[in-house]
């Protein structure tokens, strides 16, 4: 059958009352990192109606990944996703008195629908069921296996988690043969339905200046931390102002070193603690070992003053101990120009190539098991962890679409890639 055919078979199959249902439902669900199971036994009812081969397993005690197989013979096709959001404190009373006031409430408004984790990511989630269900309305069957993988653990925020413990148990599975090895995955992070072929890596440095405190009026008695803290901070903003000027990466820009926080003193003494954090991007090609090497190289802790002490931590490992890694994959994949193609043909605007300015879990796929991920999904990144987020309805729904002709087409594309004659 071709596209056009397909594509005329979804948009008359397509019930959009019952595809904004199945988000609503998710929504309604809280999965704030650290307690996404519920969401998960919901995602394993609703693959299970589809036929899909359910399973699931806990990671960090009770806490629940879940996945749902289409097997058959041929190149394997994953679409991953996190279960959890971040939290909601503060939503109720920024939205008093408005219909958005609750975060699971999943209200439309203008066209928009209004919830916690609506952008990132159960709207990519769902577009991704809504399509697999869509293409068993009109009778066609994939040409390749199929995963529907969907994790826990991958947002920040909360004590004690938020470090891919969820992407490090997909990995293990994927290894010991409980989750058919992919050939190519769709991560469902919101761009708009872009897709990003490359993202940004990075890494947290929590630093901790001591000093020796004392009376103000004695202060040759102490050893100041905060002047020692500007000269950090100094040699940190000299190497953001060479970063900023370095090497540019055509999709996601340059390198760059950002303080977020600082912290010290707080008595009428000499500072005798300061502590400050900062965040550093790097672009892809650089390795994480020699961005660290070079930012505790720039700060030369050294050629502090005698009694100055600095402990520095890295709180945020993600598939490396220290942070995350920088992700290029190949954009002129047979895999990429599919999707590109379907995409167009349900939102002709969308589709664009482009780079991740965040980072999320693509290099435990792509560096991990070698296998090429991109990130696509309806919703808008800058809109994620606010109390602005929504996703719009239509975009939604022609996510659905676009899954749906993606689904059908990609055994096809990828053995055109492998077998050109």
């Amino acid at each position: 059958m071709s596209g056009k055919k397909l594509l005329e078979k979804l948009l008359l199959a397509q019930n959009p009352q019952s595809d904004v249902a199945l988000l609503r439902d998710a929504l309604a669900i809280e999965s704030v990192t650290g307690s996404e199971t519920l969401f998960a036994r919901f995602l394993e009812r609703q693959m299970s109606t589809l036929g899909l081969n359910t399973g699931t397993r806990a990671f960090e005690g009770a806490r629940e990944n879940v996945w749902g197989v289409l097997p058959m013979d041929g190149p394997s096709l994953m679409i991953l996703g996190h279960t959890d959001t971040v939290h909601v404190r503060g939503w109720k009373e920024h939205w008093q008195g408005d219909p958005r006031k609750n975060p699971f409430g999943g209200v439309e408004v203008n066209g928009q629908i209004w919830s916690r984790g609506a952008s990132d990511l159960k709207g990519g989630i769902c577009a991704a069921i809504a399509g697999y269900r869509l293409l068993q309305h009109t009778g066609v069957q994939p040409f390749c296996g199929l995963t529907f993988a969907f994790i826990g653990d991958e947002e920040s925020g909360e004590p004690g988690s938020g470090v891919s413990a969820g992407a490090k148990d997909l990995v293990r599975c994927i290894e010991m043969g409980m989750i058919p090895r992919p050939d190519f995955a769709v991560y469902v992070e919101p761009t708009n339905l872009d897709i990003y072929t490359a993202q940004i890596g990075f890494f947290i440095a929590d630093i901790t200046i001591t000093g020796k405190t004392a009376y103000f009026g004695t202060p040759e008695l102490g050893v100041d931390a905060l002047k020692a803290t500007h000269k950090l901070l100094s040699r940190v903003w000299e190497h953001e102002a060479e970063l900023n000027a370095g090497p540019r990466h055509d999709l996601v820009g340059t390198s760059s070193i950002l303080v977020t926080d600082i912290n010290g003193g707080g008595f009428i003494a000499v500072p005798g603690e300061c502590k400050l954090s900062l965040i550093r991007k790097l672009r892809p090609g650089e390795a994480l070992d020699d961005a660290v090497s070079a930012f505790e190289a720039v700060l030369n802790t050294e050629e502090l003053p005698k009694g100055v002490d600095v402990a520095i931590n890295y709180p945020s490992g993600r598939d490396h101990p220290k942070g995350g890694s920088p992700v290029e994959n190949d954009p002129d994949l047979a895999a990429v120009d599919l999707l590109q193609s379907c995409i167009r043909q349900t939102r002709p605007k969308a589709g664009k190539i482009g780079g991740a300015p965040y980072w999320s879990e693509m290099p435990f796929l792509t560096d991990q098991i070698g296998c090429p991920t991109i990130y696509c999904a309806p919703g808008d990144i800058a809109v994620a962890h606010t109390f602005e987020e929504r996703i719009e309805v239509e975009e939604y729904l022609a996510a659905a679409r676009a899954f749906a002709l993606f689904f059908a087409g990609f055994g096809a594309s990828h053995s055109s890639q492998n077998n050109p004659t």
